[in-house]
């Protein structure tokens, strides 16, 4: 288990709350929101409750956000412990770079690294949120809001008034929308994720399989334009596979079906423990890996609004962490909010919410994009020199796999949400605005 982490206190006042997005960062919102003794109202464009997609990494930050608003218990019902990171050669599959998770993180981090299928995630948090209190409404899009009144109008015309608008609308937000002022959507990145599932007892037939179901540890093959990512879920049961590849998808096309034909072919030079894999394949999509443009503000200059999770800075797949920045961003929220005297400082602790997470999320995104270029190299000179640091032990700043240099994992994993929110807090009684700041992390770290 981990170490004990913060409780979330009732807050001297009560407000009414609207959560716009019942995805993970908007549920975990909801609910350390809820703790501080709000009242919250999550508004779900959907028809019902769910999450689409696969297996998901869960870094020790959220584990620790999970413990303190009392989640935890079911999501490690359901999660998988990798034992550590391990990164091929695309040709031959020989191992480049490790980094231990079992007992690393717990002993450096206090606390676990966990894979989850993201269906089981997002039911343990609905369910802690249930427990709570929390109201959530379905087929509720919003498609009007007031931010004056702080009062949103949904596509079937209802109303719902709050103190308080958090959006957890995900990267095609319509609060983003709302707040700029114009229609801000997201780009395409040039890249795709195939998503599959795999029958860990059907691998167990191949002695070439066998050793990854038996070894819980997350597996990635860095090649060419694309990489493979696969890691055991639901007990061993299952495996996930990740596959990124550049973009084919026609014009105004986001998923599709893809096929194992395709994968087969495209993949045919590759470790051919590979194409073990994709033959028990027995469906796969392809979605294309959209992004969004950094933000000037996630915050409205007149209402009581902010915007968080992808739909303030949504990040591309390549650091596992994405879903992570929202849950952080729930926390330091939940955490100012448990503390709030006055309605007079809602627009405050909104803007000191931003200035506390924008940093920080803006070195991951930048972090996750860097890695496309790091992962995706062609064989050459360049890529000889990314193998020749890669084998230096122990790794040092600046290493290629992020997850192993020293600095930067520090940066990732050593983060402290409800930490921030206090220290943020403290500074705000002083005077001050309190920002995030990590040594020029990002800069100085850059391969």
């Amino acid at each position: 288990m981990t170490v004990s982490q913060p409780t979330i206190s009732k807050a001297p006042i009560t407000l009414d709350i609207l959560v716009v997005g019942a995805g993970l960062g908007g549920m975990t919102a909801s609910i350390g929101l809820a703790l501080a003794g709000h009242n919250v109202t999550v508004l779900e464009s959907a028809h019902q409750l769910g999450e689409v997609g696969a297996g998901i990494q869960i870094p020790p930050p959220s584990v620790k956000i999970l413990e303190t608003i009392g989640a935890l218990d079911e999501v490690l019902e359901k999660s998988t412990l990798p034992h550590e990171f391990q990164i091929h050669s695309w040709k031959d599959g020989k191992v480049i770079s490790k980094q231990n998770l079992v007992p690393f993180t717990m002993d450096n981090y206090h606390s676990h690294y966990l894979h989850i299928h993201r269906a089981d995630y997002h039911h343990a948090l609905v369910d802690r949120a249930q427990e709570v209190g929390v109201k959530i409404v379905l087929n509720a899009r919003v498609n009007h809001i007031d931010f004056e009144s702080a009062t949103v109008t949904t596509l079937n015309g209802e109303v719902f008034s709050g103190d308080v608008v958090v959006g957890y609308d995900g990267i095609k937000s319509r609060l983003r929308t709302f707040i700029l002022g114009y229609e801000d959507l997201p780009y395409d990145t040039g890249d795709l994720a195939y998503r599959a599932i795999l029958d860990a007892s059907e691998m167990k037939h191949y002695p070439e399989l066998a050793s990854l179901c038996k070894n819980p540890n997350i597996h990635f093959w860095w090649g060419p334009d694309c990489h493979v990512v696969l890691y055991m879920l639901q007990g061993g049961n299952t495996c996930n596979v990740v596959i990124l590849t550049p973009d084919t998808l026609p014009k105004d096309v986001t998923v599709q079906e893809g096929s194992v034909e395709e994968l087969l072919e495209l993949f045919k030079d590759w470790d051919p423990i590979l194409s073990s894999v994709f033959k028990l394949i027995h469906s796969t999509s392809k979605w294309r890996l959209q992004n969004s443009q950094e933000l000037k503000t996630w915050t409205h200059e007149k209402g009581n609004v902010i915007i968080l999770g992808d739909a303030a800075h949504a990040t591309l797949p390549y650091l596992a962490s994405g879903a992570s920045q929202a849950l952080e961003d729930a926390a330091v929220l939940s955490g100012l909010f448990s503390r709030i005297e006055s309605k007079d400082q809602i627009h405050d602790l909104l803007e000191l919410t931003e200035s506390l997470r924008k940093w920080r999320s803006t070195q991951v995104v930048l972090g996750s994009t860097q890695c496309r270029k790091i992962y995706h190299m062609h064989d050459g000179p360049e890529q000889e020199l990314r193998d020749k640091i890669l084998a230096e032990s122990p790794p040092k700043k600046g290493c290629p796999n992020r997850w192993a240099d020293p600095v930067f994992q520090k940066f990732l994993w050593g983060y402290e949400a409800f930490h921030e929110a206090e220290r943020g807090w403290e500074e705000y009684k002083k005077g001050k605005m309190a920002e995030y700041t990590f040594d020029n992390l990002y800069d100085d770290a850059k391969l």
